[in-house]
């Protein structure tokens, strides 16, 4: 059963799908995967080449979840 985060719509939870860490969109792509890659280094451009089924609001909302205080924090 999939859950939307009730802040961010493209926020879902699904304890079937990446352990039931917050995903986007229920893609499999944790958030805790999308910041990681821009805590290394990379942009948001190069983010969205490599995996084009993203988009940029789903980046967004992974940066904004986790500034809100998201549990998904990859640093702890």
């Amino acid at each position: 059963m999939e859950i939307r985060h009730y802040r961010f719509d493209r926020i879902t939870i699904d304890p079937n799908k990446c352990f039931g860490k917050p995903c986007i969109r229920g893609l499999r792509m944790p958030v805790a995967s999308i910041l990681s890659y821009l805590s290394s280094g990379m942009t948001v451009e190069e983010i969205l080449e490599q995996w084009p089924e993203l988009e940029v609001e789903d980046i967004h909302q992974a940066w904004s979840h986790y500034h809100s205080g998201g549990r998904d924090n990859p640093h702890t």
